[in-house]
């Protein structure tokens, strides 16, 4: 897959192309429905497809110090895409003066000089151009005058976690900040994906005999709810089952908050200064103090047991299909 940051970089003997538009925060079931069509349909015609998305997220430009909080860094971004088998993505740099293209010149400057699209795949929800003056119509509009064609796509409808709404980043972003990690799971096709540093913390889980990865997350990052979690540290190209504890550490009255992950029945485990990912699959309960080390520690073995049977059955339960 190519990757191009700006339309300078994009080859000037590009040609045709199918096209797809969007942040595509956390790369959920609904893009990878249009970021799929936009595939099936280039292989049709013969040509390549390409995502166009953007960075920084464009709220941050347009309402500085709104930027949500991300699902997915780009580099993450761009390798969930990257799976569906796009072949290229375009990285538009969002500034301010970008945010003031108008749409009809967004469409000549990028889809018609750069990419020269013959077909633009969207959801029916797309806006483009200085102040989401653009839309799907729009685009269909201006498309009989540049020679290319507009698929709108409309998004499956989430399940009992979303109460039948469609598909969208929001809400992924809402379930994961309230703990449901398996609500956000069954709209992103995946858990939640939280990265960064294995740094040195407070090295209280090793005194007590569960040693854990003290993740420095990154920028922005979407990260649940304070509580105890099941899931996978994913360190070296591997996956190992894990407990999660999300929060300030209340038993220690710890003030700043942090990510942390046991790597459940693995001794000797040194990740400092490794980048890792942080899959959750369920919580399991909240923050708490505990009357004593004693009832803390019966707690954190409940804990482990649970989130390792948890895994198991999951893991279980996809390879069985």
């Amino acid at each position: 897959m190519q990757r191009w940051r700006g339309l300078e970089d994009i080859p000037q003997d590009w040609g045709r192309s199918v096209v797809t538009i969007g942040s595509y925060d956390g790369v959920h079931r609904g893009h990878q429905l249009i970021i799929g069509r936009t595939v099936d349909r280039a292989r049709d015609l013969g040509m390549p497809a390409v995502v166009v998305t953007f960075d920084p997220h464009p709220s941050e430009v347009v309402r500085p110090g709104s930027h949500p909080p991300l699902l997915a860094p780009h580099h993450r971004r761009a390798e969930l895409i990257a799976g569906l088998g796009v072949d290229a993505v375009l990285v538009l740099p969002f500034t301010a003066e970008f945010s003031k293209l108008p749409a009809a010149e967004f469409v000549v400057k990028v889809l018609v000089d750069k990419l020269h699209a013959k077909l633009v795949v969207e959801g029916p929800n797309f806006r483009f151009g200085h102040r989401a003056a653009g839309d799907v119509d729009f685009l269909k509009e201006l498309g009989g005058t540049y020679d290319y064609d507009v698929e709108v796509i409309d998004l499956y409808v989430t399940g009992e976690a979303g109460g039948g709404l469609p598909f969208s980043s929001t809400l992924t972003r809402r379930l994961v900040a309230e703990g449901d990690v398996a609500g956000a799971m069954e709209i992103l096709g995946r858990p939640h994906r939280v990265e960064g540093e294995v740094v040195r913390g407070a090295q209280r889980g090793r005194e007590l005999g569960y040693p854990t990865a003290n993740v420095e997350t990154l920028p922005h990052t979407a990260i649940p709810a304070d509580g105890v979690y099941a899931g996978w540290l994913n360190a070296g190209g591997e996956a190992m089952p894990a407990a999660i504890s999300v929060g300030t550490n209340v038993q220690f009255d710890a003030t700043e908050r942090t990510v942390e992950a046991y790597a459940i029945d693995r001794v000797g485990l040194d990740l400092y200064g490794q980048h890792v990912g942080v899959d959750f699959l369920a919580y399991l309960r909240g923050m708490e103090k505990f009357d004593s080390i004693e009832a803390l520690l019966e707690c954190m073995a409940n804990d482990v047991d649970r989130a390792r049977a948890l895994v198991a059955a999951h893991e279980a339960a996809v390879t069985a299909g």
